[in-house]
Protein backbone atom coordinates (compact mmCIF):
# COMPACT_ATOMS: atom_id res chain seq x y z
CA UNK A 1 0.00 0.00 0.00
CA UNK A 2 1.09 3.67 -0.53
CA UNK A 3 2.76 5.32 2.36
CA UNK A 4 0.90 8.44 4.15
CA UNK A 5 3.38 10.47 5.91
CA UNK A 6 2.03 11.03 9.30
CA UNK A 7 3.23 12.18 12.52
CA UNK A 8 3.71 9.79 15.65
CA UNK A 9 1.29 11.34 17.86
CA UNK A 10 -1.41 9.57 17.29
CA UNK A 11 -4.24 7.43 18.69
CA UNK A 12 -3.28 3.86 20.47
CA UNK A 13 -4.28 0.65 19.54
CA UNK A 14 -5.29 -2.32 21.94
CA UNK A 15 -4.05 -4.20 24.79
CA UNK A 16 0.34 -5.12 24.89
CA UNK A 17 1.22 -8.52 25.67
CA UNK A 18 4.14 -6.77 27.37
CA UNK A 19 1.92 -6.05 30.66
CA UNK A 20 0.43 -2.56 29.74
CA UNK A 21 -3.69 -2.74 30.27
CA UNK A 22 -5.85 -1.58 27.24
CA UNK A 23 -5.82 1.93 28.34
CA UNK A 24 -2.50 2.38 29.80
CA UNK A 25 0.47 3.70 27.74
CA UNK A 26 3.20 3.21 30.61
CA UNK A 27 6.32 5.22 28.40
CA UNK A 28 3.96 8.50 28.17
CA UNK A 29 1.90 10.51 30.80
CA UNK A 30 -0.86 10.98 28.35
CA UNK A 31 -2.45 7.52 27.33
CA UNK A 32 -3.11 8.25 23.73
CA UNK A 33 0.46 9.75 22.44
CA UNK A 34 2.19 6.62 20.71
CA UNK A 35 0.47 3.18 19.43
CA UNK A 36 0.26 0.44 22.74
CA UNK A 37 2.19 -2.16 21.60
CA UNK A 38 -0.24 -5.16 20.84
CA UNK A 39 1.55 -7.65 17.75
CA UNK A 40 -0.77 -10.82 16.70
CA UNK A 41 0.76 -13.67 16.82
CA UNK A 42 1.33 -16.89 14.56
CA UNK A 43 3.10 -20.29 15.10
CA UNK A 44 4.64 -21.44 11.72
CA UNK A 45 4.85 -25.30 11.96
CA UNK A 46 6.87 -26.64 9.18
CA UNK A 47 5.49 -28.73 6.50
CA UNK A 48 4.93 -32.41 6.52
CA UNK A 49 3.84 -32.34 2.46
CA UNK A 50 5.46 -30.66 -0.79
CA UNK A 51 3.70 -27.85 -1.32
CA UNK A 52 2.16 -27.37 -4.61
CA UNK A 53 1.49 -23.16 -4.93
CA UNK A 54 -1.62 -23.52 -7.52
CA UNK A 55 -4.07 -20.84 -4.86
CA UNK A 56 -5.85 -24.09 -3.71
CA UNK A 57 -4.54 -24.72 -0.47
CA UNK A 58 -5.34 -28.04 -0.54
CA UNK A 59 -2.25 -29.72 0.84
CA UNK A 60 -1.92 -31.81 4.08
CA UNK A 61 -0.26 -29.02 5.62
CA UNK A 62 -2.78 -26.33 5.17
CA UNK A 63 -5.52 -28.38 6.36
CA UNK A 64 -3.45 -29.05 9.98
CA UNK A 65 -2.51 -25.10 10.54
CA UNK A 66 -4.88 -22.81 11.61
CA UNK A 67 -6.06 -19.47 10.24
CA UNK A 68 -4.94 -16.23 11.65
CA UNK A 69 -7.07 -14.02 13.25
CA UNK A 70 -9.47 -12.40 10.64
CA UNK A 71 -8.22 -8.87 9.32
CA UNK A 72 -9.34 -5.73 10.84
CA UNK A 73 -8.97 -2.21 9.98
CA UNK A 74 -5.53 -1.09 9.73
CA UNK A 75 -6.26 1.30 12.87
CA UNK A 76 -7.59 -1.26 14.73
CA UNK A 77 -10.58 -2.95 16.61
CA UNK A 78 -12.46 0.51 17.26
CA UNK A 79 -13.10 1.01 13.39
CA UNK A 80 -15.52 -0.36 11.62
CA UNK A 81 -15.11 -4.33 11.18
CA UNK A 82 -14.54 -4.94 7.35
CA UNK A 83 -17.08 -5.97 5.11
CA UNK A 84 -15.58 -8.84 4.08
CA UNK A 85 -13.47 -11.94 5.41
CA UNK A 86 -10.05 -12.01 4.88
CA UNK A 87 -7.62 -14.50 6.67
CA UNK A 88 -3.98 -16.09 6.20
CA UNK A 89 -1.97 -18.93 7.15
CA UNK A 90 1.67 -20.02 7.37
CA UNK A 91 4.32 -23.11 6.66
CA UNK A 92 7.90 -23.81 5.63
CA UNK A 93 10.34 -25.90 5.27
CA UNK A 94 13.82 -25.90 4.00
CA UNK A 95 13.71 -24.06 0.92
CA UNK A 96 10.34 -22.03 1.81
CA UNK A 97 8.53 -19.53 3.48
CA UNK A 98 5.00 -20.83 2.46
CA UNK A 99 1.81 -17.93 2.51
CA UNK A 100 -1.77 -18.25 2.02
CA UNK A 101 -4.93 -15.85 1.95
CA UNK A 102 -8.10 -16.51 1.38
CA UNK A 103 -10.20 -13.29 0.66
CA UNK A 104 -13.65 -13.21 0.75
CA UNK A 105 -15.24 -11.41 -2.30
CA UNK A 106 -18.11 -11.65 -4.31
CA UNK A 107 -16.57 -9.12 -7.32
CA UNK A 108 -13.54 -10.38 -8.04
CA UNK A 109 -11.17 -8.10 -10.02
CA UNK A 110 -7.91 -7.12 -11.05
CA UNK A 111 -6.23 -4.59 -14.08
CA UNK A 112 -2.96 -4.52 -13.63
CA UNK A 113 -0.50 -7.11 -15.57
CA UNK A 114 2.75 -5.28 -15.36
CA UNK A 115 5.23 -6.80 -13.25
CA UNK A 116 6.18 -4.26 -10.68
CA UNK A 117 3.49 -1.89 -11.19
CA UNK A 118 1.90 -0.03 -8.12
CA UNK A 119 -0.39 -3.34 -7.85
CA UNK A 120 -2.28 -1.21 -4.66
CA UNK A 121 -3.89 0.49 -7.44
CA UNK A 122 -5.96 -2.49 -7.83
CA UNK A 123 -8.09 -4.89 -4.54
CA UNK A 124 -4.70 -6.78 -3.86
CA UNK A 125 -2.84 -8.68 -0.76
CA UNK A 126 0.23 -7.78 0.69
CA UNK A 127 3.09 -9.24 2.39
CA UNK A 128 5.74 -7.50 4.54
CA UNK A 129 8.75 -9.33 5.98
CA UNK A 130 11.40 -8.22 8.21
CA UNK A 131 13.58 -11.38 9.07
CA UNK A 132 15.82 -9.63 11.95
CA UNK A 133 13.54 -7.49 13.24
CA UNK A 134 15.33 -4.03 12.97
CA UNK A 135 12.86 -2.15 11.15
CA UNK A 136 15.51 -1.70 8.49
CA UNK A 137 15.89 -3.71 5.27
CA UNK A 138 12.55 -4.96 4.59
CA UNK A 139 10.69 -7.20 2.33
CA UNK A 140 7.56 -6.09 0.86
CA UNK A 141 5.68 -7.99 -1.86
CA UNK A 142 1.79 -7.18 -3.77
CA UNK A 143 -0.22 -9.43 -5.69
CA UNK A 144 -3.62 -9.02 -7.35
CA UNK A 145 -6.17 -11.36 -8.46
CA UNK A 146 -4.62 -11.92 -11.52
CA UNK A 147 -1.00 -12.89 -10.31
CA UNK A 148 0.77 -9.73 -11.20
CA UNK A 149 3.15 -9.20 -8.37
CA UNK A 150 5.25 -5.88 -7.10
CA UNK A 151 8.55 -7.06 -5.20
CA UNK A 152 10.19 -4.49 -3.70
CA UNK A 153 13.11 -3.86 -0.36
CA UNK A 154 12.32 -0.68 1.53
CA UNK A 155 16.33 0.17 2.78
CA UNK A 156 14.58 2.39 5.87
CA UNK A 157 10.77 3.14 6.45
CA UNK A 158 9.43 5.76 4.35
CA UNK A 159 9.24 8.36 7.79
CA UNK A 160 12.62 7.93 8.12
CA UNK A 161 14.18 8.60 4.35
CA UNK A 162 13.54 4.99 2.62
CA UNK A 163 14.21 4.83 -0.11
CA UNK A 164 12.54 1.60 -1.59
CA UNK A 165 13.91 -0.08 -4.33
CA UNK A 166 11.82 -1.49 -6.74
CA UNK A 167 14.65 -3.16 -9.12
CA UNK A 168 14.40 -5.91 -6.26
CA UNK A 169 13.74 -9.41 -7.80
CA UNK A 170 13.17 -12.25 -5.90
CA UNK A 171 14.46 -15.31 -7.94
CA UNK A 172 12.69 -18.69 -7.52
CA UNK A 173 9.59 -16.93 -6.14
CA UNK A 174 6.45 -18.82 -6.75
CA UNK A 175 3.10 -16.94 -6.76
CA UNK A 176 -0.45 -18.45 -7.78
CA UNK A 177 -4.54 -17.64 -7.75
CA UNK A 178 -7.19 -19.84 -7.13
CA UNK A 179 -10.75 -18.09 -8.15
CA UNK A 180 -14.01 -19.16 -6.55
CA UNK A 181 -16.04 -17.69 -9.10
CA UNK A 182 -14.94 -15.62 -12.25
CA UNK A 183 -12.82 -12.65 -12.87
CA UNK A 184 -13.79 -9.43 -14.35
CA UNK A 185 -17.50 -10.49 -14.61
CA UNK A 186 -20.25 -8.02 -13.01
CA UNK A 187 -23.05 -10.15 -14.41
CA UNK A 188 -22.33 -13.18 -11.63
CA UNK A 189 -21.30 -13.28 -7.77
CA UNK A 190 -18.17 -14.75 -6.83
CA UNK A 191 -16.98 -16.37 -3.21
CA UNK A 192 -13.57 -15.64 -2.78
CA UNK A 193 -9.65 -15.47 -4.05
CA UNK A 194 -6.93 -17.01 -2.44
CA UNK A 195 -3.52 -16.71 -2.88
CA UNK A 196 -0.36 -18.63 -2.24
CA UNK A 197 3.75 -17.76 -2.14
CA UNK A 198 6.39 -19.25 -1.77
CA UNK A 199 8.98 -17.31 -0.62
CA UNK A 200 12.58 -18.33 -1.15
CA UNK A 201 14.40 -18.28 2.28
CA UNK A 202 17.80 -17.97 0.25
CA UNK A 203 16.74 -14.44 -0.45
CA UNK A 204 15.21 -13.35 2.85
CA UNK A 205 18.09 -14.25 4.21
CA UNK A 206 20.45 -12.08 2.19
CA UNK A 207 18.87 -8.93 2.94
CA UNK A 208 18.66 -9.94 6.78
CA UNK A 209 21.98 -10.80 7.93
CA UNK A 210 21.39 -14.85 7.67
CA UNK A 211 18.05 -15.08 9.69
CA UNK A 212 16.74 -17.89 8.65
CA UNK A 213 13.58 -19.97 9.91
CA UNK A 214 14.57 -22.33 12.52
CA UNK A 215 13.25 -23.87 15.73
CA UNK A 216 13.15 -21.15 18.28
CA UNK A 217 13.33 -18.27 15.92
CA UNK A 218 11.24 -15.47 14.91
CA UNK A 219 10.71 -13.27 11.88
CA UNK A 220 8.17 -9.91 12.18
CA UNK A 221 5.83 -10.02 9.72
CA UNK A 222 2.00 -8.45 8.23
CA UNK A 223 -0.59 -8.98 5.76
CA UNK A 224 -2.47 -6.49 4.41
CA UNK A 225 -5.56 -6.06 1.79
CA UNK A 226 -6.02 -3.17 -0.08
CA UNK A 227 -10.05 -2.98 -1.04
CA UNK A 228 -11.54 -0.19 -3.26
CA UNK A 229 -14.86 1.29 -3.58
CA UNK A 230 -16.26 -0.01 -7.02
CA UNK A 231 -19.17 0.18 -9.10
CA UNK A 232 -20.76 -1.42 -12.54
CA UNK A 233 -20.74 1.07 -15.32
CA UNK A 234 -21.18 -0.14 -18.87
CA UNK A 235 -20.23 -3.84 -18.20
CA UNK A 236 -17.43 -2.63 -15.93
CA UNK A 237 -15.83 -2.47 -12.94
CA UNK A 238 -14.34 1.56 -11.97
CA UNK A 239 -13.37 2.98 -8.64
CA UNK A 240 -16.38 4.98 -6.90
CA UNK A 241 -15.82 9.11 -6.55
CA UNK A 242 -16.49 11.25 -4.35
CA UNK A 243 -19.16 13.35 -5.56
CA UNK A 244 -18.33 16.48 -3.47
CA UNK A 245 -14.50 16.12 -4.46
CA UNK A 246 -14.81 14.50 -7.89
CA UNK A 247 -11.72 11.90 -6.29
CA UNK A 248 -11.56 9.06 -5.93
CA UNK A 249 -13.12 7.68 -2.97
CA UNK A 250 -10.29 6.35 -0.31
CA UNK A 251 -9.35 2.51 -0.52
CA UNK A 252 -9.74 0.12 2.80
CA UNK A 253 -6.94 -0.97 4.43
CA UNK A 254 -7.77 -4.67 6.34
CA UNK A 255 -4.49 -6.29 8.14
CA UNK A 256 -3.90 -9.17 10.35
CA UNK A 257 -1.82 -7.26 13.42
CA UNK A 258 -3.27 -3.80 13.12
CA UNK A 259 -0.96 -0.43 13.12
CA UNK A 260 -2.87 1.82 14.67
CA UNK A 261 -2.60 4.48 12.07
CA UNK A 262 -3.43 3.95 8.07
CA UNK A 263 0.38 3.56 7.27
CA UNK A 264 1.98 -0.29 6.81
CA UNK A 265 5.35 0.66 6.77
CA UNK A 266 5.87 1.04 10.98
CA UNK A 267 7.73 -2.45 11.34
CA UNK A 268 7.75 -2.61 15.03
CA UNK A 269 4.17 -2.64 15.09
CA UNK A 270 4.18 -5.79 12.68
CA UNK A 271 3.00 -9.20 13.94
CA UNK A 272 5.25 -12.31 14.90
CA UNK A 273 5.74 -15.22 13.47
CA UNK A 274 7.38 -17.74 15.63
CA UNK A 275 9.14 -21.16 13.49
CA UNK A 276 9.12 -24.42 15.39
CA UNK A 277 10.39 -27.72 13.88
CA UNK A 278 7.19 -29.42 14.88
CA UNK A 279 5.65 -30.88 11.87
CA UNK A 280 1.93 -29.47 10.55
CA UNK A 281 -0.47 -31.71 12.69
CA UNK A 282 2.07 -33.72 14.87
CA UNK A 283 2.05 -31.26 18.10
CA UNK A 284 1.52 -27.69 18.98
CA UNK A 285 3.93 -25.18 20.47
CA UNK A 286 3.00 -22.21 22.53
CA UNK A 287 5.96 -19.55 22.48
CA UNK A 288 6.88 -16.78 24.91
CA UNK A 289 8.66 -13.30 23.78
CA UNK A 290 12.10 -12.81 24.81
CA UNK A 291 12.70 -9.94 26.96
CA UNK A 292 15.08 -8.29 24.49
CA UNK A 293 11.29 -7.31 22.94
CA UNK A 294 9.97 -5.31 26.23
CA UNK A 295 13.56 -3.77 25.89
CA UNK A 296 13.21 -2.98 21.94
CA UNK A 297 10.02 -1.44 22.37
CA UNK A 298 10.83 0.51 25.28
CA UNK A 299 13.76 1.98 22.76
CA UNK A 300 11.17 2.95 20.22
CA UNK A 301 8.95 4.63 22.31
CA UNK A 302 12.12 6.74 23.32
CA UNK A 303 12.73 7.09 19.73
CA UNK A 304 9.44 8.35 19.40
CA UNK A 305 10.14 10.83 21.88
CA UNK A 306 13.70 12.19 20.70
CA UNK A 307 11.22 12.95 17.54
CA UNK A 308 9.16 15.38 19.30
CA UNK A 309 11.59 16.61 21.01
CA UNK A 310 13.39 17.70 18.03
CA UNK A 311 10.22 18.64 16.31
CA UNK A 312 9.74 21.44 19.13
CA UNK A 313 13.15 22.15 20.09
CA UNK A 314 15.60 21.98 17.08
CA UNK A 315 17.66 19.18 18.33
CA UNK A 316 17.54 16.25 19.74
CA UNK A 317 17.97 15.66 23.68
CA UNK A 318 21.27 15.41 25.05
CA UNK A 319 19.97 13.24 28.39
CA UNK A 320 16.92 10.96 28.74
CA UNK A 321 15.56 12.84 31.47
CA UNK A 322 15.07 15.93 28.91
CA UNK A 323 12.31 14.01 27.14
CA UNK A 324 10.01 14.42 30.40
CA UNK A 325 9.53 18.02 28.66
CA UNK A 326 7.80 16.36 26.17
CA UNK A 327 5.52 14.06 28.63
CA UNK A 328 7.54 10.97 28.17
CA UNK A 329 8.37 8.48 30.80
CA UNK A 330 11.99 7.70 31.51
CA UNK A 331 11.26 5.58 34.94
CA UNK A 332 9.30 3.35 32.55
CA UNK A 333 12.22 2.15 30.18
CA UNK A 334 13.11 -0.55 33.08
CA UNK A 335 16.69 -0.52 32.48
CA UNK A 336 19.93 1.64 32.46
CA UNK A 337 19.58 3.69 29.08
CA UNK A 338 22.54 6.33 27.78
CA UNK A 339 21.76 9.37 25.20
CA UNK A 340 24.47 10.50 22.73
CA UNK A 341 23.05 12.88 20.48
CA UNK A 342 24.20 15.45 17.85
CA UNK A 343 22.05 18.43 16.39
CA UNK A 344 20.92 15.72 13.68
CA UNK A 345 21.42 12.56 15.24
CA UNK A 346 21.29 10.59 18.22
CA UNK A 347 22.06 6.69 19.48
CA UNK A 348 20.54 5.76 22.77
CA UNK A 349 21.91 2.64 24.39
CA UNK A 350 19.97 -0.04 26.91
CA UNK A 351 21.97 -1.86 28.83
CA UNK A 352 20.35 -5.64 29.77
CA UNK A 353 22.00 -8.34 31.40
CA UNK A 354 23.64 -9.74 27.97
CA UNK A 355 23.30 -7.46 25.67
CA UNK A 356 23.57 -3.89 25.28
CA UNK A 357 20.33 -2.40 22.57
CA UNK A 358 20.64 0.53 20.48
CA UNK A 359 18.56 2.48 18.55
CA UNK A 360 19.18 5.70 16.47
CA UNK A 361 16.91 8.53 15.17
CA UNK A 362 16.75 6.28 11.71
CA UNK A 363 14.57 4.38 13.86
CA UNK A 364 17.41 1.56 13.25
CA UNK A 365 17.75 -1.13 16.58
CA UNK A 366 20.44 -3.27 16.96
CA UNK A 367 22.32 -4.86 19.79
CA UNK A 368 25.98 -6.45 20.82
CA UNK A 369 26.67 -9.01 23.53
CA UNK A 370 28.54 -7.24 26.43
Amino acid sequence: MKPILLTFLLAGILQSPFAQSAKENKFWEQEDVVPVFNPSVYVCYRSEDPIIVDGKLNEESWKNVPWTDEFQDIRGKDFAAPAYSTKAKMVWDDEYFYVAAKLEEPHVQGKITEHDAVIFHDNDFEVFIDPDGDSHLYYEFEMNARNTIWDLLLVKPYRDGGPPVNSLETPGIRTAVHIEGSLNDPSDEDEYWSVEIAFPISVLEQISRGHAPGDGAYWRVNFSRVQWHTEVIDGHYLKQKDPQTGKHLPEENWVWSPQGVVNMHRPETWGFVFFTNVIAGKGAVDFNYPRSENIKWGLRNLYYAQKAYRAKYGQYASKVKKLTKIGFKPESLGCNVEVKAGWHTFEAKAVSEERNWFIDQEGHTWSVKK
